[in-house]
């Protein structure tokens, strides 16, 4: 039986710590099931994958890229739709933005996955809130340690003109970025595990979008391989019914759900 992790953005900013940009209530017990569990299985596990959002100020899914009539910027949870930009509701700081974003808000829209929100800024490179969460951070490195092993970590979110909530790929893929396309090595890797056990924040943006996608590339026999630690992850408010969605979806597909206590390789 090969086991392996796969652990979505289990960073500062998404945590319920003081300071976080995006605090997701929970996430801190969370982690500490997550590292118990991790501590519990130790060299049972064969591989571990850990992705990190990562972001720079100036992204389109910032205040700092939009701005009113008025040349105020969006405030935090703002949804820009393209009627927003088509009417000039909402409009790029820098005029000759306009019509890549138009193209991707229209490209949003069609690919029926979100309308564009604007996030506060988040797990910015270099910044404590790109880490990981200490409990965590400790758990893998007594893994890597104990094994003599390293941890597969997995950047996304790096491209300015593409939201990119799941690991796999950007919700609107750049063909001049293959860092937005879809992520083979990373599906390769799970694919070849007998289980994969899935964990991470926030259950209802970045865990949904990367296991719908990494579901989407596997044999629909393989799904049920993916294990979802469901007391390891927990939704953004206001978007819990993004993550009942996700869940009911993905069971209906054959993802199964475990507690970390019952959970067993």
């Amino acid at each position: 039986m090969r086991l392996e992790f796969l652990i979505v953005d289990p960073q500062n900013d998404f945590s319920d710590a003081p300071g976080a940009a995006l605090p997701v209530p929970g996430a801190g017990a969370d982690a500490e099931r997550l590292a118990r569990l991790l501590d519990r299985l130790g060299d049972r596990i064969a591989a571990i994958h850990v992705t990190l959002d990562t972001h720079q100020l100036v992204d389109i899914s910032h205040p700092i890229f939009w701005r009113d009539a008025k040349g105020q910027p969006p405030p935090p949870f703002t949804q820009i739709t393209v009627a927003d930009v088509e009417k000039g509701v909402w409009r790029p700081f820098k005029p000759e933005h306009r019509p890549r974003a138009l193209a991707y808000v229209r490209a949003l829209r069609d690919n029926g996955r979100y309308t564009l929100t604007i996030w506060p800024p988040h797990c910015l490179v270099g910044a404590w809130g790109q880490g990981v969460v200490p409990v965590v951070a400790e758990a893998l490195r007594r893994w890597e340690e104990a094994g003599f092993a390293r941890v597969d970590y997995v950047t996304k979110g790096h491209n300015p003109w593409t939201e990119h909530y799941s690991a796999v790929r950007a919700d609107v893929p750049d063909p001049d970025d293959p860092g937005t396309q879809i992520n083979t090595r990373l599906i390769q890797a799970l694919a070849s595990a007998d289980r994969v056990a899935i964990s991470g924040q926030a259950l209802s943006h970045c865990v949904a979008n990367t296991v719908r996608d990494i579901a989407d590339c596997l044999p629909r026999d393989r799904i049920r391989n993916l294990v979802l630690i469901e007391d390891t992850s927990s939704p953004v408010p206001g978007f819990e019914d993004l993550a009942q969605g996700f869940l009911s979806d993905l069971r209906g597909r054959g993802m199964r759900t475990a507690t970390a206590a019952e959970f067993q390789c």
